[in-house]
């Protein structure tokens, strides 16, 4: 129902008072006529809970300024220490410990009074802060080695077509490279100009023409470009010290992954664990895809995106197999 707050001040010296207004005594002087009247019917309703609030936040206001607190007390308890039964249907007086700062300071008493069968239930605050769900890192992802785990932008694919130059075409060069994420989108893929004349084009097989090559990138400034991508990253590629030699470049062999050098890739394609299998007979056997087909020779682009497919296959497995070998293994003496 309600609770009636009566605030009583008692002390040797009267407390000094605030000076209040014209307005502010209307209202006070209202508010005890109105307190009079409902006293005098015997309950309170719903429009006096807010002003009898008001008041009692006035008046606790005015005390502590003046130096002084107060507490609710707990319930009434029986001489044994427990809770009296009738206590909670019955109505009750509760009488808080009068306390004072110093002894200049006015004591107070606060008086509650409740109707029988009211209660009042205390407003908490309600705190609006959420916990993000699934922020942290998941178990699978958990055993990857590299400082880049559970993070797919750090994991790219690489694969780089070759041309000849000198005699025969014996000295291979880069010609294009095509770099692809995690998820198969395309990061790089630039035709680029050997530093060295070509004198065999490899089409069959690098899908390279002469007309590729015309107004490509120079050699030195893609080397840059690419080197600048794979720098912290995971690498995949198939039989990719090949792509490393044609850059002039050497990756740490922590965040390295060859394909064609898994040899759970080979069992599940059914071939020997030790087998050096071709990135399309690897595609073949465990996507059903052909790739590498046609005239027109090789496409570097298509060739990462199936590297890095392959990767996912055994990802975690791989991984988890890496893990246990880096751990350094514990001697008993």
């Amino acid at each position: 129902m309600s609770d009636i707050m009566i605030h009583l001040s008692s002390s040797g010296d009267p407390p000094q008072r605030i000076g209040l207004t014209e307005k502010q005594k209307m209202e006070k002087k209202k508010f005890f006529k109105k307190m009079k009247y409902l006293k005098a019917k015997g309950y309170l309703k719903d429009k006096q809970n807010d002003s009898q609030q008001r008041s009692s936040f006035k008046q606790t206001k005015t005390s502590n300024q003046n130096g002084s607190f107060s507490k609710h007390p707990p319930p009434p308890r029986a001489a044994n220490g427990k809770h009296s039964p009738h206590s909670s249907t019955s109505s009750s007086v509760c009488s808080s410990r009068s306390t004072s700062s110093s002894s200049s300071n006015p004591s107070s008493t606060t008086v509650t009074v409740t109707k029988e069968g009211s209660r009042k239930t205390p407003t908490q605050p309600v705190s609006t802060k959420t916990t993000a769900v699934g922020s942290g890192p998941s178990p699978s992802s958990s055993h990857k080695l590299s400082a880049s785990a559970g993070n797919p932008t750090k994991y790219l694919a690489i694969d780089c077509e070759m041309v000849g130059a000198g005699p025969k075409g014996s000295v291979c060069q880069l010609a294009r490279c095509s770099i692809v994420s995690y998820d198969g989108d395309v990061v790089y893929d630039k035709f680029i100009q050997p530093p060295l004349p070509v004198t065999d084009y490899r089409t069959r097989w690098s899908g390279i023409r002469p007309r590729d090559l015309f107004k490509a990138t120079p050699y030195a400034e893609a080397r840059k470009e690419i080197l600048r991508l794979l720098m912290g990253k995971v690498i995949i590629g198939h039989a990719i010290h090949n792509d490393f030699k044609a850059l002039g470049y050497t990756h740490p062999s922590g965040l390295t992954r060859d394909t064609s050098r898994i040899p759970l890739l080979n069992q599940k394609a059914g071939f020997a664990e030790k087998q050096c299998a071709s990135l399309k007979r690897l595609t073949k056997a465990i996507f059903n895809r052909e790739i590498q087909t046609g005239k027109k020779g090789h496409s570097s682009v298509e060739d990462a995106k199936a590297t890095m497919e392959l990767y996912k296959v055994v990802e975690e497995e791989w991984e988890r197999t890496l893990l246990s070998k880096s751990r350094p293994t514990s001697c008993c003496v």
